[in-house]
């Protein structure tokens, strides 16, 4: 089964990065596993907003629905009640403008010489032009010319891979010796007709936790989604591992050497707040974030507000800590997202305005501290400042509760180019000026690492530091090569 649509221009006025999937997996029988995928992608959502796809198997037939749209847009009851079974695997999507189309939706279905394999991919391979050349080489398929469509390539190469033919006996003897070959960052769910996978890279880059639903298991990106299935959270997936979920219960195998590099950015920015990380609550992780930056870049002023809603913990964080009174500065239109209509230049000028409105009985004759989480291009803050100051603000201190973005990400997180990234462009005092604030902090590095509470040899800070956990050469070559 398939759904067709087609994706125009999106329209995000937002100035984030975005992390490019969530995923999610379930091996429950007797339950409805399409609607739990369903409920499960709805927690996800934030994670991707471009494309949905829920598979499912009855144990001898794998159905898949894909489309792109929100997850509420793409499924609806008589899509959910046709995909039957007791396992399903769940994807939902980003990817950047011009790259959206209904071929790169996920899962992906592939045959195999064991059954079909449905699979579902968070992160990005570093390795993806060698992985398509070893394809190409021992089956005859040729997937170098998707060069360029980013996750999705990543997601063929994988499901190609699997369908090569093989000596192994089974999947799961295929899996673990494919997992090796892949660099970089794979968070993966999957399943033949019987069986439910999941699987971590070896630096644990994007997240992957476990969790007990009654009689049956599910995986997930976030403890969220576990939440919202009443499913009980049991451990995260360990990086270097590959769980097997069937009738004989969860077996875990240990594909490669474990060195973690947990993404710093999900605890600054892409995770929900509800969701745990390395049993951190995210939430408190930015509220320390809010208390630092406080400590650290001090102000006279008379209220604290928030960019909502990624910067409010933070915000919170930094009134509880400087004795500034926090309050509702701004208004959230929580009915815009991304549009598929094709934006107007008058649209575009409007930006921030389509999901944010100063409220100026807070405002006016204040000196305001405002509080967010990072500083991509500076487009997002610049209209902010004007918006604020426009509403009558007497003064406008921006506060970031994360150091300078200078890096482009390579495992996941579909940043801005380096030369579009404002913080390489200027130093400090440059952005204030650029975005027109009185005054500018950005949260330290070290105050980063206190407040996520983890070493930092433990956590991927390559957005901020430059320091790649693994090597990123290759990968830059071929973004080069696509220029």
């Amino acid at each position: 089964m398939s759904g067709d649509g087609l994706l125009t221009h999106e329209l995000d006025p937002t100035d984030k990065p975005q992390d490019e999937c969530g995923v999610f997996g379930v091996w429950a029988p007797g339950e409805e596993v399409a609607h739990l995928a369903y409920f499960g992608l709805y927690a996800l959502q934030h994670r991707g907003q471009e494309a949905a796809g829920i598979a499912s198997s009855d144990g001898e037939h794998i159905l898949v629905y894909r489309d792109i749209g929100l997850v509420s847009q793409v499924f609806r009851e008589e899509t959910l009640r046709a995909l039957t079974g007791h396992i399903a695997v769940g994807h939902t999507r980003y990817a950047t403008t011009g790259r959206g189309s209904w071929a790169n939706a996920q899962p992906t279905l592939g045959a195999t010489q064991f059954g079909t394999v449905a699979l579902a991919h968070n992160g990005n391979l570093v390795n993806v032009r060698e992985l398509m050349e070893a394809v190409h080489e021992e089956s005859g398929t040729d997937l170098r010319g998707e060069l360029g469509h980013g996750s999705s390539t990543d997601t063929a190469v994988v499901t190609a891979l699997f369908s090569k033919k093989s000596e192994h006996s089974n999947l799961e003897e295929v899996a673990l010796e494919i997992l090796p070959q892949l660099q970089g960052a794979f968070s993966l769910v999957f399943m033949d007709e019987s069986t439910l996978y999941a699987a971590r890279d070896t630096n644990g880059f994007r997240p992957l936790v476990l969790g007990r639903l009654g009689n049956g298991w599910v995986v997930a990106s976030e403890t969220a989604a576990l939440d919202i299935v009443n499913a009980k959270f049991v451990r995260e997936v360990a990086p270097g591992e590959m769980l097997a979920i069937n009738e004989r219960g969860v077996r875990s195998v240990i594909f490669g050497n474990a060195t973690p590099h947990g993404c710093a950015f999900e605890y600054v920015y892409l995770a929900r707040p509800d969701t745990r990380i390395a049993g951190q609550s995210i939430n408190s992780v930015r509220n320390r974030m809010g208390r630092t930056l406080a400590r650290e870049f001090p102000v006279d002023a008379d209220i604290v507000i928030a960019t909502p809603d990624s910067g409010t913990p933070a915000a919170i964080g930094y009134a509880q800590e400087s004795g500034i009174p926090y309050a509702q500065g701004l208004v959230k239109n929580a009915y815009v997202g991304r549009t598929f209509i094709q934006p107007t230049q008058a649209m575009r000028q409007m930006g921030i305005r389509l999901k944010l409105n100063p409220m100026r009985e807070v405002i006016e004759g204040q000196r305001v501290v405002v509080v967010d989480d990072s500083i991509v291009r500076g487009n997002t803050q610049r209209q902010l400042v004007t918006m604020l100051r426009d509403a009558g603000a007497a003064e406008v201190h921006v506060r970031i509760s994360s150091p300078p973005v200078k890096w482009p990400c390579f495992f996941g997180i579909d940043f801005a180019t380096r030369l579009e990234l404002i913080a390489n462009e200027f130093d400090v005092e440059g952005v204030r000026k650029s975005i027109d604030a009185d005054t500018l902090g950005y949260l330290t590095m070290q105050g980063m690492l206190d407040s996520i509470g983890l070493e930092r040899n433990v956590l991927c800070t390559a957005c901020f530091s430059g320091k790649y956990p693994v090597p990123v050469e290759l990968h830059t070559e071929y973004l080069e090569s696509l220029a």
